[in-house]
């Protein structure tokens, strides 16, 4: 009953704040991110590749967005795969390794990863190029301030001698990588500090930024910093919050200061993640709507960890209906939708499951998506079909073998005789009444368009 109530309060507030939130991510937002290919060790040819084969073969069903994902500041040495590199001090205090970064304590493009950011060009020609192709261009930033920066006493943009080791919060770190400390954004110079980076994102036209360690614990005042600091900076940008679980009881926060915020933690290629991730976007559930979405995290499907980070490079561990599952949910719920695999090396299979038109029009257009039932193995969700009385309908097998999985029309609103399309095959089937089902193998999934007859 709480989560119910929290969820009336948030769609009541929803319709305060909505307006210029929804100009940004007025739909989910669909694209690529490098991280669960490369890890942090993605170079800029690899980004060209991926956004090469966006703009061929992806573009036109509405894939947008190429995001350079986490420690592209770092130097990673010929073939490393570290996820996660620790920093460590010398004896004067300063940091090995050190990140690049420019005299204001900002984070720059490491150049031997990519060569168009050297003399402090930054990403302005990688999203040239990525603009080029009628895409759009994201990164991944680490919430707060270097340590380094607070160790060099960098001078603060925009300020009167107010330097980093002024508004740096040093009890608030990351417990995964210890890279920076957060703002205390109490302090004069901290809100500055977020000022002049989106800035210098803005200036390398920046259309999406994910700011990590920022969900979990959710950092209230750090989030409005870096909402207040998009709108300062002039540029529209989706600011997506990572990693989860955010807290359910921040959804309203969430709701107005983020477009996206992920629901749990790292998701990967597990049968027993996608139980979970079922779990937690029933939680969510009624909450996103336009300019605001609860994430389920990347697609893993295609090819996996080249440079790690988890486990050793393959193509996904899902069988093909879990894949199918996979896509089906992220569709019928509709969460943002960003393709973890190497995208040069997909195969026909991942190319049919990135590219039904129709299955990706219940993820962008559909509305208002419910749990109808979960039990006895079996699961299904609905949905509106935008400017209809249609319905989008999936059907799982969550269970431990093949089976029938049903779903009875007037518990979905529906009288009389309906037309059953399936979208995965792209097939009509036939009229029903009452009720359909379906055989769905084992921890597979079916996505049905149900249109009632007159």
């Amino acid at each position: 009953m709480k989560l119910r109530y929290l969820i009336v309060i948030v769609s009541a507030f929803i319709g305060i704040s909505a307006s210029a939130q929804n100009k940004v991510a007025a739909t989910p937002p669909m694209g690529w991110n490098s991280y669960n290919c490369f890890g942090s060790a993605v170079h800029e040819d690899e980004v060209k590749a991926n956004t090469d084969y966006m703009a061929e073969k992806l573009k036109p069903y509405g894939w947008e967005y190429i995001v350079v994902d986490f420690l592209w500041s770092y130097d990673n040495p010929p073939g490393s795969n570290i996820g996660n590199p620790f920093q460590m001090r010398l004896g004067d205090g300063s940091y090995v390794p050190w990140l690049t970064m420019d005299k204001w304590g900002r984070l720059m493009p490491q150049p031997n990863k990519f060569p168009s950011a050297l003399d402090g060009k930054g990403f302005k020609s990688l999203s040239d190029y990525v603009h080029s192709k009628g895409l759009k261009f994201g990164i991944h930033v680490m919430r707060g301030i270097p340590r380094q920066a607070v160790w060099s006493k960098s001078p603060i943009k925009g300020t009167n001698g107010i330097t980093a080791d002024m508004v740096a919060d040093t009890n608030s770190k990351c417990p995964w990588m210890n890279h920076m400390y957060g703002l205390n954004m109490s302090k004069p110079g901290a809100q500055e500090y977020l000022n002049s980076i989106l800035e210098l994102y803005a200036s390398w036209d920046v259309d999406f930024i994910k700011v990590d360690d920022l969900s979990r614990p959710y950092s209230n005042a750090e989030v409005e910093g870096y909402k207040k600091a998009i709108e300062n900076c002039g540029r529209p940008m989706v600011l997506s919050l990572s990693p989860g679980e955010t807290p359910v009881a921040q959804a309203a926060h969430a709701t107005q200061y983020a477009n996206m915020w992920r629901m749990a933690d790292d998701f990967w290629d597990n049968w027993k993640e996608i139980l979970h991730m079922f779990d937690y976007a029933k939680n969510w559930e009624g909450v996103g709507g336009p300019g605001h979405w609860p994430d389920a995290d990347m697609i893993q499907i295609g090819k996996l960890s080249k440079r790690g980070p988890v486990g050793q490079e393959r193509y996904s561990r899902f069988t093909e209906d879990e894949q199918y599952t996979h896509m089906t949910f992220w569709s019928i719920y509709r969460s943002p939708l960003m393709i973890g695999g190497n995208m040069p090396e997909n195969r026909d299979l991942e190319l049919k499951l990135f590219t039904n038109a129709e299955v990706l029009a219940a993820n962008q257009h559909g509305e208002n998506p419910k749990q109808l039932y979960k039990k006895d193995g079996a699961m299904v969700w609905y949905s509106q079909v935008q400017g209809s009385k249609d319905l989008y309908v999936a059907l799982f097998n969550i269970g431990d073998a093949n089976k029938s999985v049903a779903v009875d029309l007037a518990a979905i609103g529906i009288k009389g005789k309906v037309k059953v399309r399936d979208l995965w095959k792209k097939q009509d089937l036939s009229q029903f009444k009452k009720a359909y089902q379906q055989n769905i193998n084992l921890h597979g999934a079916a996505l049905l368009r149900i249109s009632p007859i007159k």
